[in-house]
């Protein structure tokens, strides 16, 4: 059976050596099947950060695939965030903004919800809804559908609010009748798990919305500790779940060590 792991959050640039190399020993340990990369990858988008993001992923030795967070577009060069919003992201991490993976356990895909003209604010088309859609109506009943965003599609503190993803309950609302049962998201550096169908939003199939905290920054926020998501995709047979396992680094022990654990129940495929 095949794990993810979920990193977000990792604003090179800020990060921490010890934590780097714990979290290098985690994907050892466990090999995950694909490591997803939430976005915020650097802290200013400079080709240096850039480089340093690349070679952790590729000292990893497992399948990875990544979107943009609203730091990876440069903010104080003006011309580069005008013309070339994306230029030192694609120059280390390949021109695809919303790759895609899929195996027999997992159907993975991603939106770049950030824009140059928004300085923080994500936001999510018509369009890009629409082909999340139809990517997720094609999934096999054996797969567990996850859509991978950098802001947030739900929060759960009120002054979060304002770094909620725009257009986020008409993705949820749409995503979950195609089939969705997942949607990981960074941006708040706050993990949490949080049901979308009972949030209000519309939403009438099972969709959990998955967030987690930051990986290896120094930018840690409310007393959490660096975390990352370990997502297990359930039993073969019965009812579907997935359980996701929030892993905290502990810098006393100088490793990441099992956190929070929540068994989800999913719609039936």
């Amino acid at each position: 059976m095949s794990v993810l792991l979920q990193i977000s959050d990792t604003h090179f640039g800020t990060e921490q050596a010890p934590v780097v190399a714990a979290l290098e020993a985690l994907v050892h340990d466990t090999q995950p099947a694909l490591v997803v990369l939430s976005g915020d990858i650097t802290q200013r988008a400079t080709r240096a950060q850039f480089a340093a993001a690349r070679a952790f992923m590729d000292r990893l030795g497992v399948p990875w695939l990544a979107i943009p967070g609203n730091h990876d577009i440069p903010l104080f060069q003006v011309g580069a965030r005008l013309f070339s919003p994306y230029g030192r992201y694609t120059d280390a991490f390949g021109s695809d903004l919303e790759p895609a993976f899929s195996s027999p356990d997992w159907l993975v895909l991603t939106v770049n919800t950030t824009r140059w003209y928004r300085h923080a604010d994500g936001e999510v088309s018509e369009a890009q809804i629409a082909r999340v859609a139809q990517r997720l109506a094609s999934a096999t009943p054996a797969q567990r559908r996850v859509v991978v965003t950098h802001q947030p599609v739900l929060v759960t503190r009120p002054e979060d609010e304002r770094n909620r993803l725009h257009g986020a309950d008409a993705a949820l609302r749409r995503w979950a009748a195609a089939g969705a049962d997942l949607v990981l998201g960074g941006h708040i550096h706050l993990p949490f798990v949080r049901a979308a169908h009972e949030a209000g939003a519309g939403v009438s199939r099972a969709l959990w919305a998955v967030q987690a905290g930051t990986a290896v920054s120094s930018r840690v926020r409310g007393g959490q500790p660096n975390s990352v998501n370990l997502l297990r995709p359930g039993a073969a047979s019965g009812p579907r779940t997935c359980t996701v396992e929030r892993w905290d680094h502990a810098a006393a022990e100088g490793r990441f060590v099992p956190g929070q654990v929540h068994t989800l129940a999913l719609a039936d495929a």
